[in-house]
């Protein structure tokens, strides 16, 4: 008979462990499956345990630093157990960015709900999708190990006043440059 998953505050304690040594290697712990775990993270970032938002900012941040994401399925993982959580679009939200340089040297870094900070470019591309339910953009940039940030609303339209039409693939695109990186947002022709 297969243990029952872990409570969330063993996983509280798991990750507060592994956070005094720095970022957890997640990518590294392979443990076996323990089950699925009654939480979700929202679209907007809220992360909720057993249908109650979780309220300490402090406690999400030890969540989203043991997250990993294997295909399509996110997991919370320790070096010794690994269970299933829901999230209903990206697990993290970027809510802000700045903008260090300019031209080439132009470096957009975002900051998460949660904390994080990553700067577009290579390693960490921004793509714009469409909702499925709205039909809008929806962009996103990428955090860390297959982790995505949907990009607000407002930071969004920070974005696009800051975009420019370049040739992208052989057509004029609108959209933004990070990192010696150009990220097209959508064709220049569906401005006009």
């Amino acid at each position: 008979m297969a243990d029952p998953a872990p409570s969330a505050d063993t996983l509280a304690t798991a990750a507060t462990r592994a956070a005094r040594r720095g970022p957890p290697p997640v990518h590294l712990w392979n443990p076996p499956f323990c089950g699925d775990l009654d939480m979700r993270i929202a679209r907007d970032g809220t992360w909720f345990y057993l249908g109650t938002p979780i309220g300490r900012q402090p406690l999400v941040r030890l969540f989203s630093s043991i997250l990993k994401r294997e295909g399509d399925a996110y997991f919370l993982v320790t070096p010794v157990e690994k269970v299933g959580i829901r999230v209903d679009d990206a697990p993290f939200v970027a809510v802000d960015f700045t903008v260090a340089g300019e031209g080439a040297e132009r470096r957009i870094t975002f900051t998460t709900q949660v904390g994080d900070e990553t700067t577009a470019g290579p390693e960490n591309p921004i793509r714009v999708a469409l909702d499925p339910e709205t039909g809008e953009p929806a962009p996103y940039v990428h955090v860390r190990r297959g982790l995505e940030a949907l990009i607000d609303r407002k930071s969004f339209y920070r974005l696009v006043e800051i975009g420019e039409e370049r040739l992208h693939a052989g057509a004029p695109w609108f959209g933004v440059a990070s990192g010696g990186v150009f990220f097209p947002f959508l064709p220049a022709d569906m401005l006009r």
